[in-house]
């Protein structure tokens, strides 16, 4: 048991409250109500297996970076609690668990699925030579709500297209806020950020008009997708909660951009997709 949460360590289970609401969203909407409970089982154990293998691998291509970086010295990788090749093996695992999920959904998905990994496959190791690694990041987690659209009807719309965009600039823009924390570690060693390109306030401002971007295109989804006032107030709440969190950082103080902090918007993700859930049925 200890090695096994060692593991949801190294992905940072919790963490899951960012994606997977909005691969739920997806299905909901694709369906125009409640999608059936075997479709949404394999959504989640596909979601599951493909966050998973993409967070450890991510932590096993940075292992180099965060044996240098005071604040990863808790991860599992770090102090020895997961080994290297351990890590690698729960990259397979994970992978093995998402296709074979991928093949008990829609056939377009089996057909579709390597596109869903090229994103989180190359995310670790764009701060190497790119400031757009944050827009790889925003992209890996759009595919959730297409790819649990895909899962259920089995096509593209411009509904789920405008909700991709919405949850893939919400997503980058917060990893741009956590890119500040990095500045000084980055220029060290050569890393790339948009922080590091634009200064800690010009990546603040970015990152606030992003989330502005982010909202508009959410309420965009909402209108191509008929939902009703309680869609809205979903919407409303968590331009609300960004608000407050633009408000408690700044350049000169980084100090509150802690796990709850980021956890705190994962929770509006879940808001969203419950007054999606209220729209359609109330």
């Amino acid at each position: 048991m200890g090695k096994l949460k060692a593991h949801f360590d190294n992905i940072a289970f919790s963490h899951s409250v960012f994606a997977l609401p909005f691969a739920y969203m997806g299905a909901f909407l694709a369906a125009g109500g409640l999608p059936s409970g075997e479709a949404l089982l394999w959504i989640t154990v596909a979601m599951v297996g493909a966050r998973g293998a993409a967070l450890a691998l991510n932590n096993l291509v940075d292992l180099k970076y965060d044996r240098l970086q005071p604040r990863h010295a808790a991860r599992p990788l770090v102090t020895g609690a997961v080994k290297p090749w351990e890590a690698a093996a729960f990259v397979a695992v994970s992978l093995g668990v998402f296709v074979f999920a991928v093949y008990r959904l829609h056939p377009l998905c089996r057909v579709l699925w390597p596109l869903a990994i090229v994103p989180f496959a190359i995310y670790p190791y764009m701060k190497r030579f790119s400031w757009a690694c944050h827009l790889v990041l925003g992209v890996a987690l759009a595919g959730a709500p297409v790819g649990a659209w895909i899962a259920v009807r089995g096509d593209l719309t411009a509904t789920v297209s405008v909700l991709a965009a919405a949850v893939g600039v919400w997503i980058a823009a917060f990893d741009v806020i956590y890119g500040c924390q990095d500045v000084a570690f980055d220029k060290t060693h050569g890393l790339h950020s948009l922080p590091v390109l634009l200064g800690v306030a010009g990546a603040l401002r970015l990152a606030r008009a992003m989330h502005a971007a982010s909202v508009a295109a959410f309420a965009a989804a909402g209108w191509l997708a008929g939902l009703g006032p309680w869609y809205y107030g979903g919407v409303a709440l968590a331009a609300a909660v960004l608000v407050y969190q633009h408000g408690i950082v700044a350049a000169g103080d980084l100090s509150r951009v802690t796990q709850a902090y980021f956890l705190r918007n994962g929770l509006v993700g879940m808001a969203i997709f419950l007054f999606t859930a209220v729209s359609m049925f109330s």
